[in-house]
């Protein structure tokens, strides 16, 4: 079982992951952050994820607030976030390889090598430490 410190860890990162996926979209579409040689398909790509990642936002939101006040349901629909965490990572994590993303400007590399290596990352590490149940 994850001790009080590591649950409440988890669960305020869970919280700030949510409100960073908000920002982030709310500057896509306002400030843009769309890399200045974007390939043709990135937009196509890139506008199929706000609704997805809204959930996905939602989820961590109600997952972290469970898990932080040690009520029912923070275990699972943070297992369930996490697996949704680490299919974002490496989805976006593909399509910005394959298509050069990270080359486009020191800026894109950073921003997205992070996003990429957060959503995997912290999604793996809520998949350990928040999977491990206690042997009966």
């Amino acid at each position: 079982m994850v001790k009080d410190d590591k649950r409440r860890l988890i669960a305020s990162l869970e919280i700030v992951t949510s409100v960073g996926l908000i920002l982030f979209w709310l500057a896509f579409f306002t400030v843009g952050l769309a890399p200045d040689k974007a390939p043709p398909c990135y937009f196509a790509y890139e506008n199929s994820f706000p609704f997805p990642d809204t959930l996905l936002a939602i989820l961590l939101l109600v997952a972290g607030e469970r898990l932080l006040r040690s009520r029912p349901g923070g275990r699972p629909l943070s297992l369930i976030a996490a697996g949704a965490l680490v299919f974002l990572g490496l989805l976006d994590f593909s399509f910005n390889l394959q298509n050069g993303i990270y080359m486009t400007s020191t800026i894109d590399l950073v921003l997205n090598a992070f996003i990429n290596v957060w959503c995997v990352g912290f999604g793996l590490a809520i998949a350990v430490l928040i999977g491990r149940k206690p042997v009966a």
